[in-house]
């Protein structure tokens, strides 16, 4: 039997909620004894549509100095769940946090600030968070000047801010991926009111350049844009991301050539669906290709991507990745299902025919590329012969690697209406066959490394044993070698002597150490 989709309607009911105030800035609530102060919250309708008006690049101040003092002698967690986006948004968070005199902390008892920083692409994401706060309760009740807040794409959604202001009144701070930049405004606002504060938008605002960012490590995630405008049936994305807004070229290049400049080996481009780049630009014609190209000249060892959407994938953009050069050989191609009749129902706007004749261009161009990819399984209606149609296409393909999901219904999306008719034991069987394909894919792929030397960026000691290290090959293969920490952070040689299924054991090749 499938899982039933949560009922949110018992969060709706707010017969025992008081208003107090209400004027051009909100209004004020009390809902059991705790008083809320709503700036703005979130509206299905409103984040449904989208806006005909012009999106401003604003360059602004986010921590005027009046704000810079707040933290000082105070420490802060943020927890991060989800996407690359995600923490990328959390860099930003913790470099205002920091610019407001705020220092990290691992201590939960040392915290005076905890931020959960949520993803709401699956149900069984939005069940941490609430577990995460229900650990928290204790806390803020041992300690009630500890500010906690909830921020992110559950955030965006009327049923989880509800549920918390019904069943979580301990949180004090409630904002949304819009409104990142108003941080340090909201915090001063709970710290002085002593009220819970929400502030969501659901229109999608302005791009707000100079934001602070906190980044660890030797790699770096770069946004070049915001929103999707796919509205694939099953995702939730464009409700809690808004509408596509590319920030300007030289706005990412300037930023890419600081982060060279800073020494960092790795970059990653990051938007929901980075190939779209550039589309809304009016003044301009400069597309995700011409990105590429223009980073392709920058001194920085490797450029990644995520994530890409087929339909976007031009002939431009493969010409480009074709250069090589720091761009890796690497591409994360979603093709969430291999049957063109559940493609239609997912709303992906191309068939299976289509997806395979890009790949077959992209092989083409670049004989080397590693491609990994999306697959949900059990979508409303999907029949046995439609999820062999998936099989069939990952054997042709032949993918390194995948991200495998069960379907998950999300309410506020098309699908989630749509009759969820596919058992749970069967959508788990099907998933276990379609991971066993993957992984014996990828370890054939493995194999064919036994023997090579390849470069590895070293990004730290293994988890289970300080005398190896772990670091990734261009095409983002995963490889243990031992080694001393002083490498970490350096690119080195491997010969690959051991492939595995998830990873690959080397030895290093001495005399070919770079300090690159």
């Amino acid at each position: 039997m499938a899982k039933e989709t949560k009922d949110y309607s018992k969060y709706f009911d707010f017969s025992d909620a008081k208003v107090i105030s209400e004027d051009e800035r909100g209004k004020k609530i009390r809902i059991r004894g705790r008083e809320i102060q709503i700036l703005s919250e979130p509206n299905h309708r409103i984040e449904k549509q989208r806006g005909k008006e012009e999106v401003q690049v604003l360059y602004e101040n986010a921590v005027p100095e009046e704000m810079k003092t707040i933290g000082i002698g105070k420490h802060y967690i943020v927890y991060t769940f989800g996407c690359q986006m995600n923490e990328h948004d959390s860099e930003t968070i913790k470099g205002l946090l920091e610019q407001m005199g705020y220092t990290p902390t691992e201590d939960r008892k040392e915290a005076d600030i905890i931020l959960l920083n949520t993803c709401a692409i699956r149900e069984n994401a939005e069940d941490k968070v609430f577990g995460e706060l229900g650990h928290l309760k204790g806390l803020k009740t041992e300690k009630p000047g500890l500010l906690l807040g909830v921020c992110g794409c559950m955030s965006q959604e009327e049923g989880v801010v509800n549920r918390i202001l019904q069943k979580h009144g301990f949180v004090d701070l409630i904002f949304g991926t819009h409104n990142i930049h108003r941080l340090p405004h909201l915090i001063q606002e709970a710290l002085f009111s002593k009220e819970m504060v929400v502030e969501v938008w659901s229109k999608e605002g302005d791009i707000i350049e100079n934001l602070p960012k906190k980044r660890e490590g030797m790699r770096a995630w770069v946004n070049i844009m915001y929103g999707c405008d796919k509205f694939c049936t099953y995702c939730i994305v464009p409700f809690t991301r808004g509408k596509e807004r590319s920030r300007r070229p030289e706005d990412v290049i300037a930023e890419v050539r600081e982060l060279a400049r800073q020494g960092f080996k790795e970059i990653t481009l990051l938007g929901q669906n980075v190939n779209a780049y550039g589309k809304d630009f009016t003044d301009i014609h400069y597309t995700f290709a011409n990105l590429m190209d223009d980073i392709r000249k920058i001194d920085i060892p490797r450029v990644r991507f995520t994530t890409s959407h087929p339909r976007d994938f031009d002939d431009h953009l493969i010409e480009v990745l074709a250069k090589g050069g720091n761009l890796v050989e690497h591409i994360h191609l979603p093709v969430q299902s291999g049957s063109s009749e559940v493609l239609k129902k997912m709303s992906r706007k191309y068939t299976r025919e289509q997806y395979l004749e890009l790949v077959r261009k992209i092989k083409a161009a670049i004989p080397n590329v590693v491609l990994t990819t999306d697959i949900i399984v059990g979508f409303p209606g999907e029949t046995e012969e439609q999820f062999q149609e998936t099989l069939s296409l990952v054997r042709e393909v032949r993918y390194d690697s995948a991200f495998t999901f069960i379907y998950s219904p999300r309410e506020g999306t098309p699908a989630a209406v749509m009759e969820d008719n596919v058992p749970m034991e069967v959508k788990k069987e099907r998933l276990q066959r379609l991971n066993e394909m993957i992984n014996e894919h990828s370890r054939l792929s493995n194999d064919t490394m036994l023997g090579q030397v390849v470069e590895v960026l070293v990004e730290g000691e293994s988890k289970n044993n300080a005398k190896v290290l772990a670091g990734r090959t261009r095409s983002n293969k995963l490889v243990h070698f031992e080694g001393s920490a002083d490498l970490i952070g350096q690119f080195v040689k491997v010969e690959i002597t051991d492939p595995m299924t998830w990873y690959i054991k080397g030895n290093i090749v001495p005399e070919a150490v770079s300090l690159a």
